[in-house]
């Protein structure tokens, strides 16, 4: 009586996938075989680039590179036109700065000169106050003298 073996294919790729030998007989029994040789050479084919792909590709990184390299020369060109721009800029605020000082220096002297003026202002104020209270006291000194001398005018008459 014949023994019967159910395998499943699922048991038959797990076997292959655990034995590094088994697979290799297995592929060079498929492998000389013409017919199944054939069939895998054409799929491997299918996967395979071919001389024109490969000049297509040559000739598309080359485009791409030439466009790459005319980007970066416009990028160049661009960054150094705004180098210039920012050198220009820097010295324009090296001399707003020096303006700046300048005018600050200005001021500065302005405010010495008002505060000077306040203070000659502060002493003729006071020279002036004294002044008038010399006035007042002059102008009294000199209606008492009248009515002093009207008074001995009036009696001596």
């Amino acid at each position: 009586m014949g023994f019967v073996l159910s395998i499943r294919a699922e048991d038959v790729v797990k076997l292959f996938e655990e034995d590094a030998r088994a697979r290799k007989r297995l592929a060079e029994l498929l492998v000389s075989e013409p017919d199944v040789r054939l069939v895998l050479i054409n799929a491997v084919l299918r996967d395979v680039a071919t001389r024109g792909d490969v000049e297509r590709l040559r000739g598309e990184l080359e485009s791409f590179r030439r466009e790459i390299y005319a980007q970066i020369s416009e990028l160049r060109e661009r960054v150094s036109r705004l180098e210039g721009a920012l050198s220009q800029l820097v010295e324009r605020i090296g001399d707003l700065d020096k303006r700046i000082d300048a005018l600050d220096k200005r001021i500065e002297a302005l405010d010495k000169r008002i505060d000077a003026l306040d203070k000659r202002m502060d002493a003729l104020d006071k020279r002036m106050d004294y002044v008038t209270r010399v006035s007042w006291l002059l102008a009294g000194s000199v209606l008492a003298t009248l009515v002093a001398q009207l008074i001995v005018h009036a009696i001596t008459r």
